[in-house]
This record gives structure tokens, C-alpha cells and sequence, in this order.
């Protein structure tokens, strides 16, 4: 099986009602603080998310901010109203494909990818088009599972990603299948890697901080 729009489109409808308390309040909400953290964002910066999802990320931004957040989902994005209006911050929920343009290129100062690389159907694209999106200098924030960059896939990971892509994730990609520069091809890329720093689960999560050069 593959991944696809209309498969997540179904999936995440289901998950929407209790994706907050299932994943985010008890798995992932310290990753989640400690990766904008390390984005640093400031007021007055234009922010994007694609893959905004529930909106969890919403309350930990800094006000001042201009936030769009994108999502396939129209399920997500109804829980991700529900957290509206937050004082001091201007969101903008939109409905669309992150994997495709959405927005002017280099009309934002930061964007954040939260469990989004591991999600859109061709997560490459999904980076590209964020990395469009940016100023020169402007920066990202990535937190997400990454199988090891060493070493070939095993049966057992393959046979778990047969369940995890049935519940919309693939955890077999790699950091480096998605960012060039993770390949250490720093000439002619559009991107350099910050920070790399484990997280969740033995660092089978990753926080990684990119800046765009070009």
C-alpha cells in the first residue's frame, strides 16, 4: 500500500476527534514545545505550517505572529477551529495540498513541519514547496520519525509500516529521501541543516532545524 491524498483525507476524518488526548497531550506535546523552541520564532514573523493539523502547535507560538496553517483534512481543521481565536495572534486556517504550491514563494520568515514529511504522500515535495515558501535566510523546523540513514530496511520496520500506513504514516523514509542536504550535497542547495538533535523514542524522532540560502 501506498500513502495517497484521498486515503489520508479518510484516515485523518477518522482520527480528528481524539487525536489531541490519543497523541499530542500525551506523546508528543513536550517535542512539539522543545522543536518551536529551538525555531525561535518572533513576533512579527510570518509563519507556516503545513500540516497544521488539530492546531496543537497554535497555543505555543509567541504573540504577535502571523500564522497559516495548511491541511488536507477538513476533519483536522474543524478541532484546529475550535482552538480560535488565540489573543494576540493572527491564524489563517486554509484547506489544501501541501505537496503542491499554496502560497507566494518567499512570503514567509519560518514554517514548521510537524509530523507532516512522514504523512503527505511524496514528503519530498511537501519540503520543496515549504522551502519555496521562505525568504533567503528564512528557516524551518522539522519533528518527525526518520529511519536510520545507514544500513538497508529491514523485514521487520517493512512489515510494521504495512499497519503504520493503514493508520497514515510511513515510517521507512528517510531524512535524506526528503532534504538533499542531508546527503551532504551542499552545492547548489537550497537548504543547509542547522541542528540535528534526537528526540522521541531513542531519537527514531528528530528535530532538525534548516535554514534556506538561495
Amino acid at each position: 500500500m501506498k500513502l495517497t491524498n484521498n486515503w489520508n483525507k479518510f484516515i485523518y476524518r477518522l482520527w480528528s476527534p481524539v487525536y489531541d488526548p490519543l497523541f499530542d497531550r500525551v506523546f508528543v506535546r513536550g517535542a512539539r514545545r522543545k522543536s518551536i523552541d529551538t525555531l525561535a520564532p518572533k513576533s512579527g514573523e510570518r509563519i507556516l505550517i503545513p500540516g497544521v493539523g488539530t492546531g496543537v502547535d497554535l497555543p505555543l507560538l509567541p504573540g504577535g505572529v502571523r500564522v497559516l496553517g495548511i491541511d488536507l483534512s477538513a476533519g483536522m481543521l474543524a478541532q484546529a477551529r475550535r482552538k480560535l481565536p488565540l489573543p494576540g495572534k493572527e491564524v489563517e486556517l486554509r484547506e489544501g495540498d501541501v505537496q503542491i504550491q499554496q502560497v507566494e514563494p518567499g512570503s514567509f520568515d519560518a514554517a514548521i513541519l510537524h509530523l507532516i514529511l512522514s504523512v503527505a504522500p511524496d514528503g519530498a515535495a511537501c519540503f520543496r514547496e515549504t522551502v519555496r515558501a521562505l525568504r533567503p535566510g528564512g528557516r524551518a523546523v522539522i519533528f518527525d520519525k526518520f529511519r536510520p540513514e545507514g544500513g538497508n530496511l529491514t523485514a521487520g520496520r517493512r512489515l510494521f509500516n504495512v499497519f503504520t500506513m493503514l493508520i497514515g504514516t510511513d515510517i521507512t523514509r528517510r531524512l535524506s529521501d526528503l532534504i538533499p542536504a542531508a546527503r551532504g550535497q551542499a552545492a547548489g542547495a537550497s537548504v543547509r541543516i542547522v541542528s540535528d538533535v534526537p528526540s522521541l523514542l531513542g531519537g527514531a524522532y528528530r528535530i532538525v532545524l534548516v535554514e534556506k540560502t538561495a
